[in-house]
């Protein structure tokens, strides 16, 4: 019995380590946090805007923006994802250069074409959404969207990140039925739940 249980120990050593090198492991859970950090800071900034020209972000589905706050909005986003984009590189070279790893091979180039799919046509539909004047779905889009790319790019990484998709796609659907909380719900899924995410993967793999 004891021999067997060895075998099958064994075993499910192996399909661990053959999964682990078909998959991208040197993502860093503080990349998550930091970028959760930055949407809380860029959805202040919108709120705080909104307020400035007297525009309730729970009413702006029933209100026509004008093109300077529809600029000022795009602008915030484009800053934070490129914040997060940045602190990502940063934290994934240091966790890959710690580990021997590379951090440009064949299995980052899977995650980033995988990642990348559902998140450009994601963003093509949210121009248009913009384009048509429907600007209480882009914030509710924007998350269904990401959490298709997280769910579609956990295949080539650490599989927990397909948990944090589905959240992202549950409160993406939830905002585009409750379309008066597009921003708390865009502040939730894009910053409460990337600092719970990244502090959880901090602890799990790299403390």
């Amino acid at each position: 019995m004891n021999q067997q249980q060895d075998q099958l120990a064994t075993l499910h050593e192996i399909r661990n380590i053959m999964d682990r090198s078909s998959r991208f492991i040197s993502l860093s859970g503080l990349s998550g946090v930091f970028a959760g950090l930055f949407a809380l800071a860029g959805a202040a900034l919108v709120k705080w805007h909104l307020s400035e020209h007297n525009i309730l972000y729970r009413d702006t589905y029933t209100v026509s923006l004008n093109w300077n706050t529809i600029v000022f909005l795009f602008t915030v986003a484009a800053l934070v994802f490129v914040l997060a984009i940045g602190s990502a590189l940063y934290f994934t070279y240091r966790k890959a250069n710690k580990n021997g790893h590379r951090m440009w091979d064949s299995k980052s180039q899977r995650l980033l074409i995988n990642l990348a799919i559902p998140l450009a046509v994601g963003g093509f539909f949210c121009a248009v959404l913009l384009y048509h004047g429907i600007v209480y779905l882009v914030a509710p889009a924007m998350l269904i969207f990401y959490g298709l790319a997280l769910v579609n790019g956990s295949k080539y990484t650490l599989s927990d990140i397909r948990y944090l998709g589905i959240s992202e796609i549950i409160l993406g659907l939830f905002a585009s039925v409750f379309i008066g909380y597009g921003l708390l719900s865009w502040a939730i899924g894009f910053g409460v739940l990337h600092i719970v995410y990244g502090t959880l993967m901090y602890y799990k793999y790299e403390r």
